[in-house]
């Protein structure tokens, strides 16, 4: 589970059409850049001038590569404007960690006035369920986070360590027993996540796979937008039942939390059932995230040497390797200006849509010196690869455990790990709003 741009808006939207490649993006962006009077915006402005709308498309990057687009916003100033592939108009977009930090926390910034909004986007559907806990802002956010929040504390993760110690070494042997070469997405990566998530959220082992397979047509565009929303409406159906069933338990997993709190009227079974189908979904984007983390260590075989040599700086270097990875295409879900708000001396008037890029706050130079490199010895290390605020992912502490678990097993069990093909040929996935391998072929 990720950044919560990530886990909310994987919910929401599908999967994009495929991207172009980087140079002619690069170019596309310098050329669409349109002069104030071109651009169409929700409330005229004050005699200030604006800055231009910058188009930014949806790109295939591959690797770990940095969003070109996305550096060279980042070089034009702390507050653009932007024009994302779908949608209307343009929206805001702030870059800087201190200013992503301030709209991300502050409450005249709105994620529920988004909801009738056909704001400009990444993704061609925008499918929202009205009462979501993403489109929510406090007080309703905190009361239905509250719920689930004991699931997901630091006893709540380790309630569940031993257990995925064990799904992991079950997939480590089969890995091994099967013998190289291997795909370790297929392998360990993508069923890993997915049994842990199901083991916090309380989902029996033989319904792991129906999980996955929701999942995945609710991440997809390959089918249409109906099978996605069909998809999302059977997992809903399944936790309208479990939920149910879990109405007495005292348990403390996320369906019996969460049917304790239907049970006492805390919530309504519509808002629980949306909030599992989120947690859900969210716990599957440490595939990719831990895709990304070990594509880096293949192709970087000194800092695996160094991970290696001593272990006691693992959790200090999968903090320094989440603020790195870019996790996502783009940006996630935009927020609504309630009144006008002043940022670097950039008046956001009320109605403008505005969008953070944590991607950006976490190579912020003023923040992190040399940004760029990878330092395993970065402290403090204060990123925001789960978001901020409200919003904060409540998978954090849940992800980076199943990230420390998976380097612990494939460092220390596989010493001779390597890719089996050249760095370039590791196929990443191609109109996703998630990024991360499709596939990495190892060996050893």
């Amino acid at each position: 589970m990720t950044a919560e741009p990530l886990v909310e808006q994987a919910a929401v939207d599908e999967a994009l059409p495929a991207g172009q490649p980087v140079e002619q993006a690069r170019a596309e962006c310098a050329l669409l850049a349109r002069p104030p009077a071109a651009t169409a915006r929700t409330a005229e402005p004050d005699t200030a001038v604006l800055p231009p709308v910058r188009h930014w498309p949806a790109l295939d990057l591959t690797g770990v590569d940095f969003d070109p687009v996305l550096a060279d916003l980042m070089e034009e100033g702390p507050v653009t404007r932007i024009e994302l592939p779908n949608g209307e108009g343009w929206a805001w977009l702030v870059t800087r960690m201190r200013d992503v930090r301030t709209v991300a926390n502050d409450p005249r910034f709105s994620r529920e006035a988004v909801m009738d909004r056909q704001v400009t986007r990444l993704a061609p559907h925008f499918i929202p369920s009205r009462g979501a806990v993403g489109f929510l802002d406090p007080p309703d956010h905190t009361r239905l986070r509250r719920a689930v929040a004991p699931a997901f504390t630091a006893r709540g993760v380790e309630r569940v360590r031993e257990s995925a110690r064990r799904m992991l070494d079950e997939l480590v042997d089969a890995l091994e027993a099967a013998g190289p070469p291997a795909d370790l997405t297929a392998a360990v990566l993508s069923p890993f996540p997915i049994a842990v998530i199901c083991e916090l959220m309380g989902v029996p082992p033989a319904d792991r796979e129906a999980m996955h397979t929701w999942t995945q047509l609710i991440l997809s565009s390959a089918h249409g937008a109906d099978v996605s929303e069909r998809a999302k409406e059977e997992m809903g159906a399944y936790f309208t039942e479990l939920i149910d069933a879990r109405a007495d338990s005292t348990g403390e997993d996320v369906a019996s939390l969460l049917g304790a709190a239907v049970g006492c009227g805390e919530m309504s079974v519509a808002e629980a059932v949306g909030l599992a189908v989120l947690l859900q979904i969210g716990g599957e984007a440490v595939t990719n995230n831990s895709g990304q983390m070990f594509y880096i260590l293949l192709t970087r075989p000194e800092l695996a040497d160094r991970l290696r040599a001593d272990p006691a700086i693992r959790p200090r270097a999968i903090d320094e390797l989440l603020r790195y990875i870019p996790h996502r295409n783009a940006v996630g879900l935009s927020r609504i200006a309630l009144e006008d708000v002043e940022i670097e001396g950039v008046r956001i008037r009320a109605g403008d849509a505005v969008y953070v890029s944590y991607l950006a706050a976490n190579r912020d130079p003023e923040v992190f010196a040399d940004p760029e490199r990878i330092d395993f010895s970065r402290s403090p290390n204060p990123h925001v690869a789960f978001g901020f605020g409200p919003h904060y992912c409540p998978g954090g502490q849940l992800a980076r455990m199943e990230s420390q678990l998976l380097v612990d097993a494939l460092l220390d069990r596989l010493p001779a790990l390597r890719l089996a093909v050249p760095p370039d040929q590791v196929p990443f996935r191609k109109g996703a709003l998630i990024r991360g391998p499709e596939a990495l072929p190892v060996t050893w």
